[in-house]
């Protein structure tokens, strides 16, 4: 069986001390490189926003970070200015190992953000990941990383729609947990047939 682990979005800006820390995100890089040797492939995730990307609420005067605006694909979070190209917010922390078999950009096109590691926001633009597990062969895949509630969520479900077995450690991963959404993604992840380990 060929089995992938894929390290969601483990960026300095997600990391205390980041534009959009998540508590805890730098614990969990010890455990996540001691995983990566059980595993046939290791794809990695990183968010790579252009500067006044449509998701910052700095591209919506009189909007703070955190609040919610319809785009043409729906609901989107306004985040603080993050993982911004080519910046040290948007590089890998420095303790995780990056000499995986694949590196995934998102969210790099201007008009629409991308929490999946498979499709845009707009859940029909693929980010070309699917294409690349098939043409590998791998079935299942093991989900870490950040944030638990928003980029693993998304990503865990899409990828269980997509017919491939998936496992989030939960205790890899750390969540934003803003307005209920860590128990909206549990309970999302559990309908959809994901494992949460």
């Amino acid at each position: 069986m060929s089995k992938a682990l894929i390290v969601i979005d483990v960026q300095n800006d997600f990391c205390p001390g980041g534009a959009l820390a998540v508590d805890g995100g730098d614990e969990i890089v010890s455990g996540i490189n001691a995983l990566m040797a059980d595993f046939t492939a290791v794809i990695l995730t990183q968010d790579w926003h252009p500067a006044g990307h449509s998701s910052f609420a700095s591209s919506h005067p009189g909007k703070d970070p955190m609040s919610l605006i319809e785009m043409p694909y729906g609901p989107q979070v306004l985040w603080p200015d993050h993982c911004i190209q080519g910046s040290a917010g948007a590089d890998f922390h420095k303790d995780l190992r990056v000499d995986g078999d694949l590196i995934i950009r998102k969210g790099f096109n201007p008009q629409i953000d991308s929490y999946s590691a498979f499709f845009e926001n707009d859940h029909t633009t693929p980010t070309g990941l699917e294409g690349y597990l098939r043409t590998r062969a791998i079935t299942d895949l093991t989900l870490v990383g950040l944030a638990l509630d928003f980029c693993v969520n998304y990503s865990a479900v899409d990828a269980a729609k997509l017919g491939f077995n998936v496992t989030v450690r939960q205790d890899l991963c750390r969540a934003i947990d803003f307005d209920g959404s860590l128990d909206a993604a549990r309970a999302g992840m559990a309908d959809a047939g994901v494992t949460l380990a």
